[in-house]
């Protein structure tokens, strides 16, 4: 791998992490003691990414604008790294009109119809609909790709097992992306499934199945690549699982004490990880890293002023954009 790709990896997993840590200040900025999480300028649940940052990054390394992506629940880096213009982005989680869905989608519900990026916060839901953005790309014959990615514990849902027999049977130019953070809520991995590795479900479907460990960027781009091709190529799909880490609690306000690994939690924390591996290669200078960070900080800055700028929908307006 290049020096130029790993430095762009690492970009992207340093406005990732400068993203999560600004709207977690600012989702908790004006809560009150009680955690009324209906109030407050970020209205609703907040469930941030922070960890896992290497995924989006590796993957979306090798995808086109108009490739599709299906999120999950814990959806902001996957955005980013797609290229969902952050501003609108950022709107959209403040619930202001200006944002993707007008402020009517909040932060689990991010659809940009420009990127082809779209989540849910229902558990699975992203895999059997990026099955019916993959169909139109097959009959399409140009070669895009639909990336749907989920956590461990959608692994256990029919509509996993469903996506994969039908991404199989009908050979759709997808890959499906299994985010392990060994928790699904608060329930570890080990209570709830009964093989040590969900890439090992793949044999089941007719699919290469791969296990990345260790949450490593650069094994994520390389498994990501050849899955990636390929699909484009007509080689039908592939279950990937990364071994990433969950370093915050499920949602904001999750006071975790049902996970005894937490002592060991920030010491496993992938970016500082990254950035000694890039600066011990030579890579990556101390001038460079901090060149990035203020990027990253002013970009992540500039999003948040503009949501901050835009207005509160109009309550008259609540009926608008129904289908009925």
């Amino acid at each position: 791998m290049d020096s130029a790709t790993r430095l762009d990896l690492y970009r992207m997993m340093r406005l990732i992490r400068t993203y999560e840590e600004a709207i977690l200040r600012e989702y908790h900025l004006d809560k009150k003691p009680s955690f009324n999480i209906a109030m407050g300028q970020i209205p609703g649940e907040m469930h941030l990414s922070t960890g896992q940052e290497p995924v989006p990054a590796g993957f979306c390394a090798h995808l086109r604008r108009e490739d599709a992506v299906t999120g999950p629940h814990r959806p902001h880096g996957w955005a980013l790294a797609k290229g969902v213009d952050i501003d609108k982005m950022t709107a959209e989680i403040f619930g202001r009109v200006d944002g993707l869905g007008k402020g009517r989608g909040g932060h689990m519900h991010l659809f940009d119809q420009e990127t082809h990026f779209s989540c849910s916060g229902i558990i699975a839901e992203g895999l059997p609909t990026a099955l019916g953005i993959a169909m139109v790309f097959k009959r399409e014959g140009a070669g895009r790709v639909a990336v749907a990615t989920t956590g461990d514990g959608a692994a256990n849902q029919g509509a996993f097992h469903e996506s994969l027999n039908l991404a199989a049977l009908w050979n759709l130019p997808v890959v499906f992306v299994i985010e392990d953070n060994g928790w699904g809520v608060s329930v570890a991995k080990k209570q709830s499934t009964a093989i040590a590795s969900n890439a090992d479900r793949a044999v089941a479907y007719g699919m290469p199945g791969v296990l990345v460990k260790d949450n490593d960027v650069e094994a994520i781009y390389d498994a990501a690549g050849d899955a990636i091709t390929r699909a484009r190529n007509g080689g039908g799909p592939t279950l990937i699982e990364v071994e990433t880490l969950r370093l915050w609690g499920h949602f904001e306000g999750d006071a975790q004490v049902y996970r005894p690994d937490l002592e060991g939690v920030a010491a496993a924390d992938p970016l500082p990880a990254y950035e000694k591996r890039l600066r011990d290669s030579a890579v990556l200078s101390a001038d460079t890293a901090a060149e990035i960070e203020a990027w990253a900080v002013e970009k992540v800055e500039s999003a948040i002023r503009f949501a901050k700028g835009s207005p509160v929908p109009d309550p008259a307006t609540a009926r608008d954009y129904q289908f009925v």
